[in-house]
């Protein structure tokens, strides 16, 4: 039987919970196959992104376990040292 989902037909914003994931794994010059939502990683450290506008950040200093609220095209891998990257939709 399958699982009742009572909001299976409603579309949602970016201030509805998370609903899915994917493993990111960083590369210098190959997007994300989805636009994140949110990310998050395992192992702490800086995280090089490009943002969905373009702009080119490092995010320094990422906690593991955290969930951070980013529009992220590209995890860069040069300037990133935070593993166990997610990526959250």
């Amino acid at each position: 039987m399958p699982i009742l989902d009572n909001f299976q037909d409603h579309h949602g914003g970016l201030t509805d919970p998370i609903c899915g994931g994917f493993d990111v794994t960083p590369n210098d010059s190959v997007d994300l196959a989805q636009m994140t939502r949110g990310v998050m990683v395992a192992t702490a450290g800086d995280m090089a992104v490009v943002l969905k506008n373009g702009d080119v950040i490092t995010l320094p200093g990422l906690a593991p376990g955290v969930i951070y609220p980013l529009r992220i095209a590209r995890v860069l891998a040069t300037g990133t040292t935070a593993a166990g990257i997610k990526g959250l939709v």
